[in-house]
């Protein structure tokens, strides 16, 4: 399972013109489910997600989670992380989870976020998305388990 964290001052997802979730400051979450990935390691992934410290503290230093600053997750499904891209021009999907598993893992890691406490918004699961970001910093980590 694979995340790729944008640290935001604000983030949106629109579908079909109609806004589907929306925060300020916090994370954007894409997340990608690979074949093999259970609800261990969206657990696992959820855990470093949350407690990451990519905020800055009183010094600037970047020593807080999103949790601690007050913060929201933006999380989208974004199948295309599990891409082999090793050969070729083109990518090949094959390792990425059959979509059913990606959409019960996806609910599932988005259902245990909202249990943590963290405010947690979404985009629609294999839709057609507009993502907005305004990048704090710029910063951009790629977690994965």
């Amino acid at each position: 399972m694979i995340a790729l964290i944008q640290r935001a001052s604000e983030a949106s997802v629109t579908v079909e013109g109609e806004v589907t979730g929306a925060i300020g400051q916090g994370l954007l979450v894409l997340l990608g489910v690979e074949q093999g990935d259970d609800e261990a390691k969206a657990d696992k992934l959820l855990h470093k997600v949350s407690g990451y410290r990519i905020f800055s503290d009183e010094q600037g230093k970047m020593n807080l989670n999103v949790g601690q600053v007050g913060g929201s997750l933006l999380v989208v499904s974004q199948f295309t992380l599990a891409a082999d891209t090793q050969k070729g021009m083109r990518p090949s999907f094959s390792g990425g989870a059959h979509p059913s598993e990606a959409e019960r893992l996806y609910d599932y890691f988005v259902a245990r976020a909202r249990e943590g406490g963290v405010p947690t918004e979404t985009g629609r699961f294999a839709a057609d998305m507009k993502v907005r970001l305004l990048n704090d910093g710029p910063v951009t980590f790629w977690l994965q388990v």
